[in-house]
């Protein structure tokens, strides 16, 4: 196996197409196109997770973090990110980064979180807008069935907790095929009158090409009259954080007790305790500040993330709390996600979990 098949099975999962724009995710180092040896899964790529790599024999390493955020404008081992990058590409080793991928992701980060605080009816918190596209094209009757079910099977037609959607409209369409021409249906020269069906299906934007290919390779006609439109509608299947509802109300006192314990955090900063029951709980993995208004609006008693400064626990203005239990906390079973994809998908030799901490953050 070259590591290109091992991307593509991660970007199978969690497609880069899907990260935020800010990130920079994918393979970060190495040569996709090398011999795999070995896989190690780690939170952060550091120089000390590299001596690991180096130490089992992996020479690819899939962190949820990126090594290289911001450009490199050189490259002489003055800081940790020019001395990990600088070692990785001495003993031949690729890094590939997957982060706001996954953070997206429906069975990702934050579903994570979800299922070990044990929360029912899980959906994103705020779901990505301009990720779906919607294609509509138009098929000669008697082949609309197939050309449909090919769209499918390339991913077409997905929409929430349903798949297989389509809307199908009939009417006749009519063309002449000029001397240079090639018609499948119809006589050069002479206007043709078609009975046919206006199919139209939405994709996910990162399925474009696929989508193009299926309808190509299984359109009778030489030239296909299609449209692709970009939508702003709302993706429920991709998007940052998510809210679900505990199986049982619990005291504020007893649920920060269960997350303390849950995410092993050294403590939990966190607003005004409101003397309520707590019931609908929002999370964002990672640095969440940002969706504490959204964690409001969509009406959580609770809302857990990291890297909340002083006046971010103003912003609870008496309506939820926002905990803060700490960055790597939140995203602490983040590597579990991966190793249980990549295991299924790859069993021809072990896929590693780092036992190098990469907390920067200790506690006194």
């Amino acid at each position: 196996m070259i590591i290109a098949e091992v991307i593509q099975h991660l970007e199978d999962f969690a497609p880069i197409a899907t990260a935020e724009d800010f990130d920079n995710v994918g393979l970060l180092v190495g040569d996709k196109n090398s011999k795999v040896s070995g896989i190690l899964i780690t939170h952060d790529t550091l120089e000390e997770v590299v001596d690991e790599a180096i130490s089992k024999n992996c020479n690819l390493i899939i962190s949820f973090h990126p090594i290289i955020f911001s450009g490199l404008k050189k490259l002489n081992g003055s800081n940790y990110v020019e001395r990990t990058v600088i070692k990785a590409i001495k003993n031949d080793i690729a890094i590939y980064a997957i982060h706001t991928a996954l953070d997206n992701h429906f069975l990702g980060v934050n579903n994570m979180m979800c299922e070990k605080l044990g929360l029912l009816n899980t959906e994103i918190l705020i779901p990505k807008k301009g990720s779906i596209k919607k294609l509509n094209t138009y098929v000669p009757t008697v082949h609309a069935d197939k050309l449909r079910d090919k769209l499918f099977e390339a991913g077409a037609g997905a929409i929430g907790n349903y798949d297989n959607c389509s809307f199908n409209i009939q009417g006749k369409g009519s063309y002449k095929a000029n001397e240079n021409a090639n018609p499948s249906i119809g006589k050069i020269g002479e206007i043709h009158f078609e009975q046919e069906i206006q199919l139209n299906v939405v994709f996910p934007n990162h399925l474009e090409k696929t989508i193009l290919k299926a309808l190509f390779s299984n359109h009778p006609y030489e030239e296909i009259a299609y449209e692709v439109i970009s939508l702003d509608n709302e993706n429920q299947n991709i998007g940052m954080g998510m809210i679900g509802s505990l199986p049982e109300e619990m005291k504020e006192e007893d649920f920060l007790a269960l997350v303390k314990k849950t995410f092993k955090a050294k403590g939990i900063r966190h607003s005004k305790l409101l003397n309520q029951k707590v019931r609908k709980v929002a999370v964002l993995g990672g640095s969440g500040s940002f969706a504490i208004e959204n964690a409001k609006k969509a009406g959580a008693n609770f809302f857990i993330t990291a890297d909340l400064k002083y006046h971010d626990y103003y912003k609870a203005e008496g309506k939820l709390v926002v905990a803060d239990i700490g960055h790597y906390e939140s995203e602490r079973y983040t590597k579990n996600i991966l190793h249980s994809y990549l295991s299924k998908k790859i069993s021809n030799f072990a896929i590693i979990l780092a036992s190098t901490k990469t907390n920067p953050i200790k506690y006194y």
